[in-house]
């Protein structure tokens, strides 16, 4: 409390005690005096509390300023809790020491917030860097007057996050080698590796198992055996002709064949051409043979048949009938128009069977060599001729055929063929087509050209072919060839009995198909 406060409080009390008429007046204003004594005893008082204060203030912030080693020791959340205290005190008081105590308190408390130095050893990345790549160092925030030196600040965890940043910062740590292995590392040249040699291709032979292959076998075996029992073959006979017919394909490839100077493939012709022709044969025209005995069992002989039928078939199954019939079964060599020979695959499959030009100088050669030899002197006049006039033989030419015979000295045998006019009715010739093609005729019949080549298709009728008596020539000697009515005579005489053959078997036939 300050002098002058204490001279306020005083001069009203000398005033009440000069007059009396005051006096009412100062007793009436005793009370107020009173209470104004009390008002300043009471500010007094206040004064001396705030003194107090300030004194137990100052008391406080020199204990505080005592105790700050401690604090900077302690941990951050107990300098917090010892500086709200101070502070609290410092705002009370208002004094600038005090705000000066609150604010080194401050400084104490914000310590912690200053980042310092990571220690080397809570980083172990940090550590293994070498010191060019090291990182940053952390920059430390400006230190406050207050604030304790870094070195003197308590050792504090550094958090996941900090570790994690200098983690990534930082390159991996290099691995110290031996100096050996380097060397070694610097001598090591490159070197081509050979690739691993690659696992070998299953072949189309390994991938069918024992298994699959007696099931393919079987399967074939099986298929075989149906084939071969529709033909009528079963058991030995299957097996026998399978191999033949394994065999032939051997010597087809391997070249193991022969044919003589005509062309004549006789193991073809066994083998392929007549297996072929023998369903026609048998299943198909029925063919009934008669005279075979006639036929020689070796030797030469001139066969001569009438021809007809649109197409030569009756000349193919004279052939197969010879072979089958006969107990030699003697092959027939066939003469044959030069269409036959100029036409493509055609000609080659004739030559092979047995099938040669019709000339003198052949035929002779022929019979020559004592070849049965077949011959139809009709020509293409008796194979073109209508339907109307069927069974009624053609001219027979000059007698070529006779001439031959007469000069090898060989037996002429006729001929009758029943059946043939019916398989392909012609009712039609066009001409000028027939000429436009090269064809001698260019026959119409029920079913060609109409369906296509449905109507190549042979009509199943009934074949007859009876082999006649043979006529001797050898009597007649090689120079009876050179005398025309002998020759003349000899063929008319074949021709009538080809002619009156054919009239008897056409008596004898019940129907044409049966």
């Amino acid at each position: 409390m300050s002098d002058d406060d204490v001279r306020l409080v005083v001069q009203p009390a000398g005033k009440a005690t000069g007059t009396a008429a005051p006096k009412k007046a100062a007793a009436k204003k005793a009370p107020v005096k009173a209470t104004a004594k009390k008002s300043s005893a009471t500010k007094v008082s206040a004064a001396k509390m705030t003194a107090k204060k300030a004194t137990a203030t100052k008391a406080t912030a020199k204990k505080a300023t005592a105790k700050k080693e401690p604090v900077k020791k302690a941990s951050a959340t107990t300098q917090s809790a010892t500086a709200q205290p101070a502070k609290r005190a410092a705002a009370k008081s208002g004094s600038a020491r005090q705000r000066a105590t609150i604010e080194s308190a401050s400084a104490v408390e914000s310590a912690p917030l200053v980042e310092p130095a990571l220690p080397a050893e809570s980083v172990p990345a940090v550590e293994s860097a070498p010191p060019a790549q090291s990182p940053p160092p952390v920059k430390s925030a400006p230190a406050a007057k207050t604030a304790p030196p870094p070195q003197s600040a308590p050792a504090e965890r550094p958090s996941r996050r900090r570790i994690a940043a200098a983690a990534q910062v930082s390159p991996a740590p290099a691995v110290a080698r031996p100096a050996a292995y380097q060397d070694e590392q610097r001598e090591r040249t490159l070197r081509v590796v050979p690739d691993p040699p690659e696992p070998p291709a299953p072949s189309a032979v390994s991938a069918v198992s024992a298994d699959d292959f007696e099931g393919v076998v079987g399967m074939l075996v099986s298929a075989l055996r149906t084939g071969g029992s529709m033909i009528g073959l079963r058991g030995d006979d299957l097996e026998r002709k399978v191999a033949q017919a394994l065999a032939f394909l051997r010597r087809r490839l391997t070249g193991d064949y022969e044919i003589d100077d005509f062309g004549f493939d006789k193991e073809f012709t066994e083998q392929v051409w007549l297996p072929m022709l023998r369903p026609l044969y048998k299943r198909w025209f029925r063919v009934e043979v008669r005279g075979i005995e006639n036929i020689p069992d070796e030797g030469a002989a001139l066969v001569v048949a009438n021809h007809s039928g649109t197409l030569p078939l009756d000349g193919l199954m004279t052939q197969v009938a010879i072979y089958d019939a006969h107990p030699k079964h003697r092959h027939v060599r066939m003469l044959g128009a030069d269409l036959v020979f100029e036409s493509p695959l055609i000609g080659e499959l004739s030559r092979k069977a047995g099938t040669t030009l019709a000339s003198n100088p052949d035929v002779e050669r022929l019979l020559g060599a004592g070849e049965l030899t077949a011959v139809w002197p009709e020509g293409f006049k008796g194979v073109g001729k209508p339907f109307s006039e069927r069974y009624k033989l053609q001219r027979f030419g000059r007698g070529g055929f006779v001439s031959a015979a007469l000069r090898a000295g060989v037996p002429i045998i006729p001929c009758a063929i029943v059946g043939a006019e019916e398989i392909y009715p012609m009712l039609g010739n066009v001409k000028g087509l027939a000429r436009l093609l090269g064809f001698p005729y260019f026959p119409i019949t029920p079913f060609f050209p109409l369906l296509g080549l449905a109507g190549v298709i042979p009509l199943p009728s009934k074949w007859i072919i009876e082999f006649g008596t043979p006529v001797e020539t050898e009597a007649f000697g090689p120079a009876a060839a050179e005398d025309p009515m002998l020759v003349f005579d000899l063929t008319d005489q074949v021709r009538e009995t080809i002619q009156q053959s054919l009239y008897s078997l056409l008596l004898q036939r019940r129907s044409v198909f049966f």
